[in-house]
């Protein structure tokens, strides 16, 4: 378990950029440079951005595109991908684009990598270059090839090692592993790196983070293992108020697990289409773990979870209808946590 009496527990951002009903995507990614700002005055560690493809209801592509301008419109917090889906590019071009971004923002980048396609199979299937196969299943190997271009090197007998070599160590990213499954956790232990749980998907992965743990191999980057783990939460000033707003993404959502994305409703259309579907809130609360209320009851809550996890870092994910909700909701658990106090 994490001693967060020795160190205190840090929060940070994952901003999936959700497009609200009215909103454009344009809207959308200007609100995420706008929660970057905000979340780094209120003491924030790190603010990451998602990668979803072909979606209406969520505006980043692309991370390594919003991470440039949301990092020169700040000036501390870290900045970075959660995550690049690997399986999509090419692991060269993937260290060189975060290259760039760490020479600009020297020791604020992170370079988050997951292997979900973050899309559906058809989407996965245009993004390939070579539309003729399937792509490989090759994860462990595009890994190992990024770590190389990153900081390990090729070996001497590698055709890549005439042509690249590992970046200098004033302009690294630093490489965090994303994963929901058992497998994630187990690579991440053997190249001795940074694990990224995401219990918003996979609620329930503490024995995933315990044996990560338990396993890890350190590396020339990371001497012991390091947990962070990605939350759903909702922060308002009264739990009725903080159940009313988290409607909107219930029912995103539930449009999201039929296959049909919508944009992020209003709460009072929210709202109606739940008591309208009351066993769409069953389902939605059996699939994914949400932890919404009031100040007292969320902090308490995280705490507990990071106390399963044996981690002393949460990432959390909120999406409202209105960014003002979702602005508040952050100010509210920096409030709760002691974030400026601390910072």
């Amino acid at each position: 378990m994490a001693d967060h009496t020795a160190r205190p527990l840090a929060l940070s951002v994952l901003d999936q950029a959700p497009i609200s009903q009215g909103m454009s995507a344009g809207d959308a990614l200007r609100n995420s440079i706008d929660l970057a700002q905000a979340t780094e005055r209120l003491g924030y560690t790190r603010y990451w951005v998602a990668e979803h493809h072909a979606t209406s209801m969520l505006a980043c592509s692309s991370p390594e595109t919003l991470i440039g301008p949301i990092g020169m419109g700040t000036s501390r917090i870290r900045v970075g991908s959660g995550g690049v889906m690997l399986p999509h590019y090419s692991p060269l071009k993937v260290s060189e684009s975060f290259h760039m971004l760490a020479a600009l923002l020297p020791g604020r980048v992170d370079l988050g990598i997951g292997r979900a396609p973050g899309s559906d199979p058809l989407t996965a299937w245009a993004l390939q270059r070579d539309k003729r196969q399937a792509s490989p299943d090759d994860f462990p190997e595009q890994l190992t090839e990024l770590l190389a271009c990153v900081r390990d090197g090729f070996p001497t007998h590698h055709p890549m090692a005439r042509a690249v070599r590992p970046l200098p160590e004033d302009e690294r990213p630093e490489v965090w592993l994303l994963g929901s499954s058992p497998q994630s956790g187990i690579w991440a232990a053997e190249r001795g790196l940074p694990y990224a749980f995401a219990d918003f998907i996979a609620p329930g992965g503490a024995p995933i983070a315990q044996k990560y743990a338990r396993e890890f191999q350190p590396s020339v980057t990371l001497a012991r293992p390091r947990v962070l783990v990605a939350v759903w939460a909702l922060c308002a000033d009264t739990d009725a108020e903080a159940e009313r707003l988290a409607s909107s993404s219930r029912m995103a959502f539930a449009h999201f697990l039929s296959g049909h994305p919508i944009q992020v409703p209003p709460v009072d259309v929210a709202e109606r289409f739940l008591r309208e579907n009351a066993d769409v809130l069953d389902t939605i609360v059996q699939r994914r773990r949400a932890i919404v209320g009031s100040p007292t009851i969320v902090r308490e809550r995280l705490e507990q979870v990071a106390a399963e996890y044996g981690a002393d870092e949460l990432m959390i994910v909120t999406i409202t209808h209105e960014h003002a909700a979702r602005r508040r909701s952050y100010e509210l658990l920096a409030e709760a946590f002691g974030l400026s106090r601390a910072a």
